[in-house]
């Protein structure tokens, strides 16, 4: 059975990221997470996740896409 919850090193890696960047992310509240154990591991639900990517992804569109009649700069 897979797990709800992903370690911070798996969602960096799922990422594609560092591992102190997947941790920036959870501290500045980008990517809601969890605190477990005596030790306080952070834990990110698979759910956010996912709903974290479609959030990029949705941020990604709106930035990249250019009013109508409007041409972008050239490189």
């Amino acid at each position: 059975m897979p797990s709800r919850f992903l370690p911070l090193a798996d969602v960096a890696e799922m990422l594609a990221i560092s591992s102190a960047q997947a941790y920036a992310l959870v501290r500045s509240g980008e990517l809601p997470a969890i605190k477990v154990g005596g030790r306080g591991q952070w834990r990110v639900e698979e759910s956010q996740l996912e709903a974290y990517i479609a959030r990029m992804y949705e941020q990604t569109r709106g930035s990249v896409q250019a009013p109508q009649g409007h041409q972008p700069p050239p490189s």
